[in-house]
């Protein structure tokens, strides 16, 4: 299986709101491969070492210090854990408390001391659309695939998926006759392939209940359109993998269907820089980070793009939103752009992580706002 953890929604909204003096957040590139995952193990000591060392300089009291440091330090030490990464891990730290979150894309390795946690790249890496699920359908085999930015693809088993069409409906064949004898041929076929196709959406339910990844369908005819006529879930995306899947390794279906997911993104990103254009013009897209984080805060923002490599140190008035900028080297400093964000989710919105020339007029971040302040 693939040994990723991606929070939800409601999961970040929490880690947004969380206060607590002093919380620790560090960001470290990892691997899949378990045999190179040491470097990755000896990174992180460095990096609680460098989060010690903020800590201090802000004046923490040691006795806050200590249980972080154990923390991370029995972590580092847990062979078992280190046998199942992904391409970046982040750890949110508070002297009770520690979360982990395998992450599929590739972070560079950071430190943040606040009185929050900096989740800015823990949006920003679950927001780029490189997580989606694919349905390798054919009449003899079913299987489903979760697949990641660059990691392979890994078939999911799923709870009551029928092993081929004749098995699913309790017969020798799809041509079998009807109960009634009056069906048989290419229109009992057709019958036949369109129970079984409900077969499959209703054992994808418990699966896909409550998800957002979009599901790519690989598929031939007949059972291409037959699927698409019946699936239940709403992320099934228009474009499918067109080839037969009969033969394709969890490899194959991975190639094949990542230049979907690029299509999907960069079509994404196109409608979302046409809004903001035409929000622009009443009064309800801002680039400027003054104006986002007043808008922000009174939960004004709908949809916030911001530049995946961005970083803005400083401070967001908690009932205001004034922001006042300042130098990185104080330990107690945030991210104005993280800190934004986190407003941003907690009142409903969305935000993307984009990459800076895919960015509305070339800034920072870019703002579409619910109403205009």
């Amino acid at each position: 299986m693939l040994y990723v953890d991606l929070p939800t929604q409601p999961e970040l909204r929490n880690l947004a709101a969380a206060r607590n003096d002093p919380s620790v957040s560090i960001y470290l590139a990892t691997t899949p491969q378990t045999q190179h995952i040491d470097q990755a193990r000896l990174q992180l000591g460095h990096l609680l070492a460098e989060a010690e060392a903020q800590l201090e300089a802000a004046g923490t009291p040691k006795r806050s210090i200590w249980p972080i440091a154990e923390q991370v330090a029995d972590l580092i030490d847990d062979d078992e854990f280190w046998r199942f990464q992904a391409n970046s891990l982040a750890l949110l730290v508070t002297p009770d408390s520690m979360r982990s979150y395998r992450l599929p894309t590739r972070l560079g390795d950071n430190v943040h001391t606040a009185d929050r946690f900096l989740i800015g790249p823990l949006m920003r890496a679950t927001s780029v659309q490189q997580h989606a699920f694919v349905l390798a359908l054919e009449e003899n085999d079913i299987r489903l695939f979760e697949i990641f930015a660059d990691l392979p693809g890994q078939e999911i088993r799923v709870p009551d998926m029928p092993k081929d069409a004749a098995s699913a409906i309790g017969v020798a064949s799809v041509n079998s006759r009807t109960a009634s004898g009056s069906q048989r041929g290419s229109e009992g076929q057709k019958m036949r392939l369109r129970q079984y196709v409900r077969i499959v959406d209703a054992a994808l339910r418990p699966i896909l209940a409550g998800r957002d990844e979009p599901l790519i369908l690989a598929a031939t005819e007949p059972l291409a359109p037959m699927f698409r006529e019946i699936n239940s879930y709403p992320e099934l995306v228009a474009e499918g993998i067109t080839a037969s899947p009969a033969h394709m390794s969890a490899s194959d279906i991975t190639s094949a269907a990542r230049p979907i997911l690029d299509r999907l993104h960069t079509a994404h990103l196109h409608e979302l820089g046409e809004l903001f254009a035409a929000r622009r013009g009443d009064g309800r897209a801002v680039t400027d980070p003054s104006h986002a984080a007043r808008a922000a805060t009174f939960g004004a923002i709908d949809t916030l793009l911001v530049d995946i490599n961005a970083s803005l140190p400083g401070h967001v008035d908690e009932t205001s939103g004034a922001i006042t900028f300042s130098e990185r080297e104080r330990a107690t400093n945030l991210d104005i752009l993280d800190e934004i964000a986190g407003r941003v989710i907690a009142n409903g919105g969305n935000v993307y992580g984009v990459r800076a020339e895919d960015m509305p007029e070339n800034a920072q971040l870019a703002a579409i706002l619910r109403f205009a302040i």
